[in-house]
């Protein structure tokens, strides 16, 4: 069983993503599995039937993997890759990412390349066209060559071992990244009339569409129109006091001639999808949250035409109003007039048809089940999409697009199902304030009234989220091998429950959502194949957040795992790598009243603190200063500190690599053996 080992599990695929081609005849997945030396996950393009007659085969196969794949009109399928390039000099070295043409039949070969690499490919469906996303130098014209191209830029800084960055605004990092000196740029090409034979040189010719953006392309999304000629994308605007939000820009791919196609000062807008007929853009607009009133995320239309450059941006029109549509990505039917969306609900994220013209929702799956990747079929007449569960790992499924509350049809896919140690229940209580909770419990087998389980209190983070899918990095299974039972309750600011749910806890972290896990934990324990005297808490991000408040304010637990949490609000809010998010939302008052490290000494349960360097989401200095109370604090013998801190010089936010992973799991799982259930904590080996 692959959650009692956890090399086993590291190395189970790992499936995500999905599209299909023009035609609908194929369905192609990426699936990430372990290198050679078991130190990377490298990923591979699989196809599956859309009949779910013939296996998945696998399409790619390199070293450094492949990713971002697309169909061109032609079926041809395109992807980005930093595989070595057949035609390219073997002194170049570690090349960025190419884009890459795999023909009907053929072999791969290199169709375009760039000096910072490739993403973002989008295709259009008839017309030729291919538009990526390419990180450009701003002293560059990125379709020049010679001393002050792009290329030379880049080997100008690497020759002289130059590595600052001058910024002129705010954001200056990204969760991992340092931002600079290039700068994203969307580029469009028109492919070849046959692909590019492998060794070949690269054919394609690039036009850069957004010349001189600054940082108002960073982590964009964008669309092209059926026909290619236009492209829709998101582009930030900054405004005063280092704040942002995003509008959408149309481009003439022609010509470059560019307009404001919407724009909305109280609202973010963003994933935009042109409609089939290429009349309307879908997309979603998150409202701009204040101290006192969070985000709401609406599904809206706007208009889309090929009007003069100094058009007034359009008007904005909400689908369905006061729906909620957290977690969606909106893609459009065959018909222009319907669209399809995953969306969070009640720890799921069940796919819904809407009629645009009236508004009119359908719920198309009727199980609990976390659908993405939403495809629709060119007759209409079906829709595939990624399916997981907290007790499913993503998979590919068939939907008919029309009927309510449908079983959806499992694919052929690249792995078999793993079995899992236990099974998944629901809890559900009521909270103070008459709120409706519920929780995710999973269960051991062989857990009973003779033998009850031990529980572990797993806080989700975001804030804005739910524990609705399957999770490679926080996976509960590992702990019901272990015969623990993991509950994974969806408290006060989770998604999928209302406006009015998530709410209860703006502004006031320790509030709601504290009370809600402890109300939540109160209900599962009521149960008698639980043990209520041995539990522990854990969380990441935000739920490092919570694990570090109920630290500060219950006693009730053995041991606390705090991993990436934010420890000093007043210090968290400026030093995080989106202060101008946050500071909507954490005034003083809400600081002083929410802080955990006010709250220090009142912490009696040993603690188990993980944090990366390189994390740019939740800075180093939160780990730091919560390791430095914990230890000024302790008034004991040194030798008999309870607490432990877990560094990762080179991780972020998450912990991506697998090894580093396998000891998380192990760090975790001994500190937690240590006070649950009393024996001796073991350092893992390559720890000591």
């Amino acid at each position: 069983m692959p959650f009692a080992d956890l090399d086993a599990f590291a190395a189970l695929p790992r499936l995500s993503g999905l599209t299909l081609s023009a035609d609908g005849t194929r369905l192609v997945t990426s699936v990430a599995t372990l290198s050679p030396d078991a130190t990377r996950w490298v990923g591979a393009l699989w196809e599956v039937d859309p009949a779910g007659e013939a296996s998945a085969r696998r399409l790619t196969r390199s070293a450094k993997g492949e990713s971002s794949p697309c169909f061109a009109p032609d079926g041809t399928l395109l992807f980005t890759s930093a595989r070595p390039d057949p035609a390219a000099s073997a002194a170049d070295g570690d090349a960025p990412a190419a884009l890459w043409a795999l023909p009907p039949g053929g072999e791969a070969a290199v169709l375009g390349t760039r000096p910072g690499g490739v993403s973002g490919v989008l295709t259009a469906r008839t017309g030729g066209r291919v538009v990526v996303q390419s990180p450009t130098m701003p002293g560059a014209d990125a379709t020049e060559e010679g001393p002050t191209s792009d290329a030379a830029r880049r080997a100008a800084r690497k020759d002289r071992k130059v590595s600052a960055i001058l910024h002129e605004g705010y954001p200056v990092r990204y969760w991992d990244s340092d931002l600079g000196p290039d700068e994203d740029r969307w580029l469009a090409a028109t492919l070849p009339a046959q692909a590019p034979l492998a060794g070949e040189q690269p054919a394609l010719t690039w036009t850069d569409l957004t010349p001189a953006p600054g940082r108002s392309l960073h982590e964009g999304s964008a669309a092209l129109s059926p026909d290619g000629s236009l492209l829709v994308h998101t582009e930030k605007v900054f405004t005063a006091h280092g704040d942002q939000r995003d509008r959408l820009v149309v481009v003439r791919v022609e010509d470059g001639v560019r307009r404001v196609l919407a724009d909305d000062p109280a609202a973010d807008l963003f994933t935009p999808q042109v409609s089939p007929d290429g009349r309307w853009v879908a997309a979603l607009r998150e409202s701009r949250s204040s101290p006192t009133q969070p985000p709401t995320v609406r599904l809206v239309v706007v208009a889309l035409d090929d009007g003069p450059a100094d058009a007034a941006p359009g008007d904005l029109r909400v689908v369905v109003p006061d729906w909620e549509v957290w977690g969606a990505s909106p893609q459009w039917g065959p018909d222009s007039r319907t669209l399809f969306l995953a969306v969070d609900h009640e720890g799921g994220a069940p796919v819904f048809r809407v009629d645009v013209a009236s508004g009119a929702v359908q719920r198309l799956t009727g199980d609990r089940g976390a659908y993405s990747d939403v495809q629709v079929s060119p007759g209409g007449e079906s829709v595939y999409a990624v399916r997981s569960a907290v007790d499913a790992p993503p998979a590919v499924v068939r939907l008919a697009a029309s009927g309510a509350d449908q079983r959806p049809v499992p694919l052929r896919g690249p792995a078999a199902v793993p079995e899992l140690p236990g099974t998944l229940d629901e809890v559900t209580t009521t909270a103070a304030d008459g709120s409706p909770l519920r929780a995710w419990l999973a269960v051991p087998h062989g857990a009973g009234p003779e033998a009850p389980a031990p529980l572990l209190l797993w806080i989700h983070g975001g804030p804005l989220g739910s524990w609705n899918a399957w999770s490679w990095r926080w996976n509960p299974w590992l702990a019901v091998a272990r015969g623990y039972a993991v509950l994974l309750p969806d408290s006060g600011l989770s998604t999928g429950y209302g406006a009015e749910f998530l709410a209860r806890g703006w502004g006031a972290w320790g509030a709601e959502p504290y009370t809600d896990l402890l109300t939540v934990t109160d209900a599962a324990l009521e149960r008698d194949d639980l043990d209520a005297g041995r539990t522990a808490a854990m969380g990441g991000s935000f739920g490092g957040y919570m694990a570090n408040w109920v630290a500060g304010h219950t006693d009730r637990f053995r041991a606390i795992v705090t991993h990436a949490s934010l420890w000093a609000l007043d210090q968290f809010g400026p030093t995080t790598d989106g202060a101008y998010y946050w500071t909507r939302e954490m005034t003083p008052e809400m600081q002083a009243a929410n802080d955990p490290a006010a709250h220090a000494a009142d912490i009696v349960t040993p603690m188990l603190v993980i944090h990366g360097d390189k994390d740019y989401r939740v800075p180093i200095g939160e780990g730091l200063r919560l390791w430095w109370a914990l230890n000024s604090a302790w008034e004991g013998d040194p030798a008999d500190l309870p607490h432990k801190f877990l560094y990762y010089p080179d991780e972020n936010h998450w912990v991506l690599t697998p090894q580093h992973a396998i000891l998380w799991y192990e760090t975790v799982f001994a500190f937690l053996a240590t006070h649950v259930h009393g024996v001796e904590f073991q350092v893992p080996d390559l720890l000591r």
